[in-house]
């Protein structure tokens, strides 16, 4: 596990985007596994950034996405779909048949769990970036006596949803369940990024980074992975020096 720690924002941003596009220049034809969430914004940005200046292109590339929201329609502005438009796909030149979500409003989620992960067995990510919540949970997957290694629904802890209310008008509108990539589809992933921000998750991330191994803490799992590259801001890494 390597771990980098940035002064600014912004430094955490631009090397965070950098393996990403270092990635498709290898690789142009890339698998990106991505995240949503308030950490990933200015990453995606520089990603962007990159792209309108030339330097790189995402034609050939295909995405997949951790997880979204069950019940909320592609086009609410709170979904998962919405905002990976919003911040990324429509400002590079990715086709939309290439970038993936997994389907919030399918009537069967253990059929959508399952086609999900066919696709992933069928395209491995290269690159998957990670932000880290509060509970230690990565995509939605919860802490729990047990976790599912393929993708699955997930009924939302409260602790996830409070978090998650600042992007609503009320806590009623965050909604209960999500469908997300389990942990073991996330480890199949060649290199995997933590990025982590604030003061406020320097407790989970030593908990998480060197703590034991266990499923109270989904994330302490990336210590089993081979190539896994955390970068956190001061704040976020100040329980570790």
């Amino acid at each position: 596990m390597e771990m980098l720690m940035f002064d600014t924002q912004q430094e955490l941003d631009a090397y965070a985007a950098q393996l990403f596009i270092n990635t498709v220049k290898e690789k142009p034809n890339a698998v990106l596994g991505l995240a949503t969430g308030s950490t990933p914004i200015g990453i995606y940005d520089k990603m962007v950034e990159s792209y309108k200046e030339n330097k790189v292109s995402f034609k050939e590339v295909t995405t997949f996405n951790l997880d979204e929201y069950v019940g909320i329609t592609p086009e609410n502005d709170q979904s998962y779909a919405y905002y990976m438009n919003k911040h990324l796909f429509s400002h590079i030149d990715i086709p939309a048949a290439q970038t993936h979500l997994p389907n919030g409003m399918a009537p069967d989620m253990e059929g959508e769990s399952a086609r999900y992960d066919a696709m992933l067995e069928s395209q491995p990510v290269d690159i998957q970036l990670l932000g880290l919540g509060h509970n230690g949970h990565i995509g939605f997957n919860e802490p729990d006596v047990n976790l599912s290694g393929g993708t699955h629904a997930v009924k939302l802890k409260k602790e996830t949803r409070e978090a998650n209310a600042r992007f609503f008008a009320s806590m009623d509108e965050v909604p209960e369940y999500a469908i997300t990539m389990g942990v073991g589809s996330i480890l199949k992933a060649n290199t995997i990024v933590l990025a982590v921000r604030g003061s406020d998750k320097a407790e989970i991330v030593k908990e998480a980074l060197t703590g034991p191994i266990t499923t109270s803490v989904p994330a302490s799992l990336l210590q089993t992975h081979a190539r896994v590259i955390v970068l956190l801001d001061r704040e976020a890494g100040r329980m570790l020096v």
